[in-house]
């Protein structure tokens, strides 16, 4: 009877192929990449998309934490538009003011 070792993959590894996943590669593409079967692999990738970031690992709260960082960004973009879109309002409101006289523009005096 033939016996075989299985073999141990270390938790960093496997926090980088999850990692790889979150990031857009299939797992039949990791399979591929890394040498490894896709069931193993689906074992792994799985197990995280229900557990917190916390209970993942180092390597999977760092992709939680930037992909929250990317939503602040697109946040912080959308709020700068906001701003200067109704900076330009306020502007039209100001104009529109004094023309129909309900305003006299604040100037400083010369």
């Amino acid at each position: 009877m033939k016996t075989t070792l299985r073999k141990r993959y270390s938790s960093d590894f496997k926090a980088q192929i999850i990692d790889l996943f979150h990031l857009g590669k299939t797992v039949p593409q990791l399979a591929e990449e890394f040498g490894l079967g896709t069931s193993i692999l689906y074992r792994w990738v799985q197990p995280s998309s229900t557990a917190q970031p916390a209970q993942l690992g180092s390597a999977a709260l760092r992709v939680t934490q930037a992909r929250d960082e990317v939503g602040e960004a697109d946040e912080l973009r959308r709020l700068r538009d906001e701003v200067t879109h109704l900076r330009m309002e306020n502007d039209i409101l100001k104009k529109a003011a004094v023309i129909l006289g309900t305003q006299t523009p604040s100037r400083p005096a010369r």
